[in-house]
């Protein structure tokens, strides 16, 4: 019979028996956020950011029915490049594994996994969140309700700006997630520095996200996630009239196609992609290896914070 059990990477599993710092990685980027080759290239580039900043990566996919925390090479290298692929929110985890699938896991699913793991920093691109018409479509990420119930610390440049921002925050406030600016008040808007929504909290280094995680741990209250929201520099960010002309245009074409459902966001991506002639893929990449450098470094803070405080 096959081992559902959750199987660990070996410099992972040395990680966390060590009590060393460890970041966990989403494998849909791979899979389906960016175009071959650049998704292993760039795959690679972001397991490096963490490991320059201090940290172990943990790159979270499942292999044939295996769900894996720390993909070895070969492993990230097949989810890249094999076809079909399925892509993995946490409902789908044991049906998937049951049925021996290859699948990438999505911010839900690998957020779920990694608290299930012992691993309490986690780095993205975006969040899902609330879509547009979804008061008449109910579409809403399981993104949400996941980290309303997950104590992990998501590192992300806010919600992908395709998404009704202002309704996602309304949720994330409802469902009981913390969200901080990181060094900014203002949330951002994934390609954009500035999506037009004020935070009530902003946090200034790695060390004082640590202290929001231990302060959580300790009060024993609050048990769910805490949104790390870390914009791109403005000289960095996609041009924001390219950003709203294309936006406009591709939510055009999604209702004279009449692409609904999951199939959103990967049009939507892709219209991007296609628009921008690649900027904002290039954009894209710089969001995910900013935001997996600074995880890196709130998990080595963390992993101080908690060394000191049982010292003391």
């Amino acid at each position: 019979m096959t081992n559902f059990h959750i199987s660990f990477g070996p410099e992972v599993a040395d990680a966390l028996h060590d009590g060393r710092p460890v970041v966990a990685l989403e494998s849909t980027i791979v899979s389906h956020g960016l175009p071959r080759p650049d998704n292993l290239l760039v795959a690679r580039r972001i397991e490096q950011a963490v490991r320059d900043a201090g940290a172990v990566p943990a790159t979270i996919g499942m292999v044939a029915g295996e769900l894996i925390v720390g993909l070895d090479d070969a492993q990230l290298t097949r989810l890249a490049t094999v076809d079909g692929v399925s892509k993995l929110s946490v409902r789908d985890l044991a049906v998937a594994a049951a049925t021996g699938a290859d699948g990438a896991t999505t911010v839900a699913a690998t957020s779920a996994v990694a608290a299930a793991a012992g691993i309490g920093v986690f780095a993205t691109g975006g969040l899902g969140g609330v879509h547009r018409e979804a008061a008449q479509t109910f579409d809403e990420s399981a993104d949400l309700i996941t980290l309303a119930r997950t104590p992990i610390a998501v590192v992300c440049a806010g919600v992908k700006s395709i998404l009704d921002v202002g309704a996602t925050l309304e949720r994330l406030e409802t469902l009981g997630v913390s969200v901080v600016g990181y060094r900014t008040r203002r949330f951002p808007g994934f390609y954009l520095t500035d999506a037009g929504f004020d935070l009530d909290w902003s946090v200034e280094s790695p060390e004082q996200v640590a202290d929001v995680l231990l302060a959580r741990e300790r009060q024993d209250v609050h048990h769910g996630g805490l949104v790390v929201a870390n914009p791109l520099p403005t000289d960095e960010q996609l041009d924001p009239a390219l950003h709203d002309r294309t936006l406009a245009d591709g939510l055009a074409m999604l209702a004279r196609e009449g692409v609904t459902g999951k199939a959103v966001t990967p049009f939507l991506l892709a219209h991007f992609h296609s628009a921008t002639e690649g900027a904002s893929l290039a954009v894209n990449v710089r969001i995910i290896l900013r935001n997996a450098d600074l995880a890196a470094r709130i998990a080595v803070a963390a992993t101080a914070r908690r060394t000191d405080d049982s010292a003391a």
